[in-house]
């Protein structure tokens, strides 16, 4: 594959931000400017930063009280804020922001993404940028992710999905799972540093310039998946992505989605529909036929163990059916 060809070095734009933060906010003020505030509070190790901060079209007074929070001192004239009146979903509330800083003459060499529930534990800007600069190839690098209350760190490192880890996946049968462990998608939280498919869109600092070149990320996804389907077009025209343990945030998981692991809470429909997506997007329709049966698939035979060992299943209630009407049948029927 031909390697991509883009000035990596600063001296070009030496007016620029290092590194321009975004933060995506919806129905998490406070946890929103706990993110922020730990920004702010570091000094990057010399690192030009700016903020920016969007909400979504959060329900209340979110918008309001961030707005009256970032005019204290100790915030005022750091933070840029935009109120949006539209939830525009993860992807396309950063490309506000992504496509405004590149527009500039002088755009930030790297931005980074960090979710409103999460807040910076080391020098992770300044980690992340000196290795953007150790590695010319590589377009994106993610940080490791921990657990507020100190428990075992979080999975922010994986391979890009297929057949195999749907059905293996969705089945979790001890046996298959150690048999096709080549293709989990999840990789260990213990991973060291070292080349991956694609990194936790929690917090991941990427090259501006380069997102520009593939158009930032996919608008047709609202939340779910777009950070995956990004990685796997840079990686389609030559760029790496990178997983930097040393570099770490907290992170309080499904604070800002609402979706936790569990069997009471149903996936919510854009979930079905960013599924979708990727795997038309990546793999074409056959392809996207292919790991659709493969979950579903899977996830029967696993409906069926666990009748069988009298055990409660693994994944949410009503799972197969709105998988086979939300995915299946477009799939299937409508060709889309």
């Amino acid at each position: 594959m031909t390697s991509p060809h883009i000035d990596t070095t600063h001296s070009a734009k030496s007016d620029a931000a290092d590194v321009a933060v975004i933060v995506v906010n919806y129905g998490t003020a406070d946890l929103a400017l706990q993110a922020v505030d730990s920004v702010l509070m570091r000094d990057h190790r010399g690192l030009k930063v700016e903020v920016h901060l969007v909400d979504n079209a959060s329900p209340g007074d979110d918008a309001a009280r961030l707005a009256r929070a970032l005019e204290i001192p100790a915030r005022a004239g750091q933070v840029t804020f935009y109120p949006e009146t539209t939830n525009h979903g993860f992807g396309r509330g950063n490309n506000l922001v992504l496509r405004a800083l590149a527009a500039r003459p002088c755009a930030p060499h790297f931005v980074f993404l960090l979710n409103p529930d999460a807040r910076l534990k080391t020098d992770t800007l300044a980690d992340l940028a000196a290795f953007l600069d150790d590695h010319p190839q590589a377009a994106v690098v993610g940080a490791g992710i921990d657990r507020p209350d100190g428990g075992s760190p979080v999975t922010a490192a994986f391979r890009f999905p297929c057949a195999i880890s749907e059905f293996s996946d969705s089945m979790r049968f001890g046996p298959l799972t150690r048999l096709t462990s080549h293709w989990t998608v999840a990789l260990p939280s213990t991973t060291p540093t070292q080349q991956v498919d694609w990194v936790s869109g929690a917090a991941l600092m990427a090259r501006l310039d380069v997102l520009k070149t593939v158009n930032f990320f996919d608008p047709d996804f609202f939340l779910y998946f777009e950070e995956t389907e990004l990685m796997h077009r840079l990686h389609q025209v030559g760029w790496e992505t990178w997983y930097c343990a040393e570099a770490r945030i907290e992170h309080v998981a499904g604070a800002s989605t609402g979706m936790h692991a569990g069997r009471s809470t149903p996936r919510p429909a854009y979930w079905f529909d960013s599924w979708r997506f990727y795997f038309c997007k990546t793999q074409g329709l056959w392809g996207a036929r292919l790991c659709a049966l493969a979950r579903l698939g899977g996830s029967m035979a696993h409906a069926g163990i666990s009748i069988l060992r009298r055990r409660q299943l693994s994944y949410e209630r009503g799972f197969p059916s709105d998988f086979t009407r939300k995915v299946m049948r477009p799939l299937f029927y409508r060709g889309s």
